[in-house]
């Protein structure tokens, strides 16, 4: 499994998102980018994780901060979790899983006993200059968007 680390460079990355446009890391050059990975569009847990960046999602770009959730959904289904909960985050689609390795957060999981490969909650904040300055993993969604606002914040 790939280690990102604090004050390494980010993957570079390029994802279909949302309403069929297009987020690469390149284009955010100069600004903050909040990478945060979750396991799948419209589960409990994934809802509030982004509603709860989306209610931040002004403060966030007054912190001169782009929110990017990414996870292994189909555009299609991301358009209509978007939609359905009206969120103000850019969602990526990460179908094929090159930007959940290179992150490291395809990973073995389990449940009830059963073990299976599943997308990790975890969020990366990276800098205007493409380092990567914060590492969250094995998030726990509340309260999480708002640790992250304080560290984009101190950029």
């Amino acid at each position: 499994m790939v280690e990102i680390t604090e004050n390494q460079p980010a993957p570079a990355f390029v994802l279909p998102t949302d309403g069929g446009g297009q987020a690469a890391l390149a284009d955010f050059a100069g600004k903050s980018v909040v990478l945060y990975f979750y396991p799948k569009a419209d589960t409990p847990g994934c809802t509030t994780e982004g509603l709860n960046f989306s209610a931040l999602a002004d403060q966030f770009a007054a912190a001169n901060t782009v929110v990017i959730g990414v996870s292994r959904d189909a555009v299609k289904k991301l358009d209509r979790f978007k939609a359905k909960h009206d969120l103000k985050v850019v969602l990526g689609s990460d179908e094929d899983g090159v930007v959940c390795e290179a992150y490291g957060t395809w990973i073995m999981k389990k449940l009830y006993g059963r073990e299976y490969m599943g997308v990790e909650r975890a969020t990366f904040l990276i800098d205007g200059a493409g380092l990567v300055r914060r590492v969250w993993r094995s998030v726990k969604v509340k309260g999480h968007a708002e640790q992250v606002l304080d560290a984009a914040r101190s950029l």
